[in-house]
């Protein structure tokens, strides 16, 4: 293997490594979130703005996930 090749795959593999930290991340974020809002909602809260955020910022993570999935497939 050339040292051209051996450098392009230890790139791809740098970068493959950012996406899964990066995949892990946003999981990591979005399972505290689900904790964050179960607590919202066993305190009964009727202030719906965190809520929505909470709900909005896992959205936002989910695409983001879905986006660096389709980065690996490539």
């Amino acid at each position: 293997m050339s040292e051209k090749n051996k450098d392009e795959l230890i790139d791809a593999q740098k970068q493959v490594i950012g996406i899964l930290f990066e995949i892990i991340k946003r999981l990591q974020a979005n399972n505290d979130l689900d904790e964050e809002y179960f607590q919202i909602i066993a305190k009964d809260v009727k202030n719906e703005i965190p809520l929505k955020e909470i709900l909005n910022e896992r959205t936002e993570n989910s695409k983001i996930v879905g986006r660096l999935l389709e980065q690996l497939e490539t």
